[in-house]
């Protein structure tokens, strides 16, 4: 497209919000007009987050404030349940709009599953029906069409990405699927919270949402269109005490005369023509310090001791292909340029 993409981001206090920033500052296709954050109102972004002093940024600005005639893409990285009234209302303020949500409000298709995994009943159906899952490797061309991209949760991008392909070719055992995914702090959020400090969390890990995090219900609906039928797969997320990653641990078995091999295979054929997916060589296992900062997955798929089992390793960053890259990624698609665009940084290492 000609030109710049007017561009505002709500929530812009948030790491989320902070993450697309850094991002969005150095795209080469991206004005940034507007940035919001209620308690924040009226600050400077370099007050809240020193990294960008120096910057020509707008400054804070509330929600109610926002003058969304000014842009033409949204990111709303806002908390989960409070985004469906926030973007029904954007919308009607703009119908031009094409926002990308960050929250979970929208990446369920069905309004049954929304209320049963989040407590309550969707407050915006019609807009839920035109929203696009956006995992940019399995719905490009539909991201591509929509006015609506649901953003999909870290941990979901970190385990679909490895699995969906191994359901697809019916190389893997649907019920046999158990993911060990560790997370770094900075996925718990921003606010203040005892649980939170530093002496709570360090020098150990330890599982939270066991059984029923809220993103198995992602892995549910993605895991049950890739095989055609119901996937339950075990799901157990794990706080380990650094700023950043994913790092999922999936363990399944091969399905009729499949071999660890074949799965290997399967990933690397899949994704052999994607920028920000890499399987690595059979055998060797990748390290979340090598995307970190980077809009990268890498997978890797190791051979049991047994003959008919397979451990498959995949990592992130959860603020970038987790959350923040995906959401520039997605962006990218939906205003028709190079889908790499502010996305080509490697990972920061050490």
């Amino acid at each position: 497209m000609a030109g710049k993409v007017k561009v505002g981001i709500f929530g812009a206090s948030g790491y989320t919000g902070a993450e697309l920033l850094r991002l969005l500052v150095p795209h080469p296709n991206v004005e940034l007009k507007l940035l919001t954050a209620d308690r924040k109102a009226g600050q400077k972004m370099a007050d809240v987050f020193p990294q960008f002093a120096g910057l020509d940024l707008p400054v804070l600005t509330k929600i109610d404030e926002a003058d969304l005639n000014s842009v033409d893409a949204l990111f709303t990285a806002l908390p989960h349940g409070t985004t469906q009234t926030v973007i029904a209302d954007a919308f009607k303020k703009n119908p031009k709009l094409k926002i990308i949500d960050l929250s979970a409000d929208f990446r369920l298709t069905d309004p049954k599953a929304y209320a049963t995994w989040y407590g309550h009943e969707h407050q915006a159906l019609d807009l839920q029906k035109e929203a696009v899952y956006g995992l940019t490797e399995h719905y490009r061309d539909a991201v591509k069409k929509t006015k609506l991209v649901a953003n999909p949760g870290c941990h979901s991008t970190t385990a679909i990405l490895p699995v969906v392909p191994l359901l697809k070719t019916g190389v893997i055992d649907p019920d046999t699927i158990v993911i060990d995914s560790k997370t770094g702090m900075s996925g718990a959020g921003r606010a203040a919270k005892e649980e939170m400090l530093f002496s709570e969390v360090s020098e150990g890990i330890h599982a939270y949402g066991v059984g029923k995090h809220r993103h198995t219900s992602e892995l549910d609906q993605e895991y049950g269109k890739a095989a055609g039928r119901e996937v339950l797969a075990m799901f157990t997320p794990v706080l380990a005490p650094m700023n950043r990653g994913i790092y999922a641990t999936i363990y399944v078995r091969t399905k009729g005369d499949a071999s660890p091999g074949d799965l290997h295979a399967a990933l690397a054929a899949a994704y052999k023509n994607e920028p920000f997916v890499q399987v690595l060589p059979f055998g060797q296992v990748p390290q979340s310090r090598h995307v970190r900062g980077s809009n990268n997955c890498q997978i890797g798929v190791v051979a049991d001791r047994v003959h008919n089992r397979a451990i498959v390793i995949s990592t992130t960053d959860n603020l970038v292909k987790g959350a923040s890259g995906q959401a520039v990624q997605n962006f990218n698609l939906v205003f028709g340029l190079p889908e790499t665009a502010g996305l080509q940084s490697p990972a920061m290492f050490p």
